[in-house]
């Protein structure tokens, strides 16, 4: 095996990592990063196209992914490599200039810094990296750069598997900063995530004069008694992943003047864990409605999705005692002289997709920092090269 240490060079690393913050690109606004990533690997000879896709239902976004695959010279496993290179977008309180980055102490700041330019920054490097120094290998190295992981619907990996470009890899890894996301000191490797659908619930009551409510169905009153007994909902208890989340995170309601309210809604954002869904959603909403005692109809509608897989994300979690996860241990032990700190994401991501939809052992590692979707996000710069050296290892023990 080709040693791991020192293969990636830092300042390249740190240098790829600044081009990319430079470049401002918020979800649905990646067409200047996406032509920059391409024509990065196209330089260094490694195999790349673009990849274009249209969501004609929902957002009406027509996006770009940059994908390609490194071919070894037998059939053999096929590894994953999935990164997005959109950011959110700007917000208020910078004290440094979010798309100039600086270092300091070791930390590069910058908008994407953290989440998630520096797992791409390092997964670029460690496929250029594995190309210059391993000619002879067996099976295939896959890579998605792919756009809008922070918009609503994850559009780019969404329409990859869609589009089945990819249906067939063995083991997929998911740069995001799980140190930075976790809070756990690196190197922290994520097992699974949980998943979530957004759903809203529309009432539709009676309407009265407000002198005389005793003669309507104020649906206000109605959706606001549904949340309270939502709210005491006994969640399955996960051993990995933790419980769900019932998160209310909008409420509507009125009517005519001076009248009872005769519409309302309200939205949750429910987390997720393995063994529950959207049926599982239905009917704790069923069971909250009869709990409340309402008079008023209601409906529950998930939101409307660009595909039929995209409405939602499903759970995942990977066995640790899998034999990818036990090699993925092994090159980070090997690399940083450490044990990882296993953890479990709590939120929703690609990696879900990939998890889920593909069914294939998905992990999550990178590197650690502060104020992802915040001011002053940076990243730690030592972890990045670690997780460039440890996706590089990890290819090297997967397909050698």
């Amino acid at each position: 095996m080709t040693e791991s240490k020192n293969i990636i060079n830092e300042k390249n690393t740190e240098k790829l990592l600044s081009d990319l913050i430079r470049i401002y690109s918020p979800y649905f606004e990646e067409e200047n990063i996406m032509e920059f990533v391409h024509d990065w690997l196209k330089e260094r000879n490694i195999p790349v196209e673009y990849h274009y896709y249209e969501d004609d239902k929902v957002t009406k976004f027509k996006g770009v992914n940059v994908i390609g695959e490194l071919k070894g010279n037998k059939s053999g496993k096929k590894v994953l490599i999935n990164g997005h290179m959109d950011s959110v977008q700007l917000c208020e309180g910078w004290t440094k200039d979010p798309l100039d980055p600086v270092v300091e102490e070791g930390r590069m700041y910058g908008l994407g810094s953290l989440d998630m330019k520096s797992g791409s920054a390092a997964a670029m490097m460690a496929i250029e990296a594995f190309k210059n120094a391993v000619p002879d290998f067996d099976g295939s190295i896959v890579y998605h750069f792919v756009s809008d992981e922070e918009g609503p619907y994850g559009l780019g990996t969404n329409f990859i598997i869609h589009d089945e470009l990819i249906t067939d890899a063995d083991v997929a890894i998911v740069p995001e900063p799980s140190a930075g996301f976790t809070g756990v000191n690196f190197p922290c490797l994520c097992l699974g995530a949980r998943g979530g659908y957004s759903y809203t619930v529309e009432f539709t009551g009676k309407s009265a004069h407000a002198a005389n409510p005793q003669n309507g169905i104020c649906a206000i009153e109605a959706a606001s008694k549904v949340i309270m007994e939502l709210k005491k909902t006994e969640l399955k208890v996960d051993p990995y992943l933790g419980t769900g989340d019932i998160c209310v995170i909008d409420m509507n309601g009125g009517g005519a003047a001076c009248s009872v309210a005769d519409k309302a809604s309200f939205t949750v954002f429910r987390h997720i864990v393995m063994g529950e869904d959207k049926e599982t959603i239905k009917k704790e909403l069923d069971d909250a409605v009869k709990a409340a005692d309402i008079d008023a109809d209601y409906e529950i509608k998930f939101r409307e999705a660009p595909t039929p897989d995209s409405d939602g994300f499903l759970p995942y979690r990977v066995d640790e005692d899998n034999e990818y996860s036990v090699k993925f241990k092994e090159s980070i032990k090997s690399v940083t002289d450490k044990d990882p700190e296993i953890a479990y994401f709590q939120s929703i991501g690609d990696f879900c997709y990939i998890g889920s939809r593909l069914n294939i052992p998905t992990f999550v590692f990178g590197p650690g920092g502060e104020n992802y979707h915040g001011a002053d996000e940076y990243v730690i710069i030592e972890d990045v090269i670690k997780t460039a050296e440890v996706i590089y290892d990890y290819l090297v023990r997967i397909l050698t």
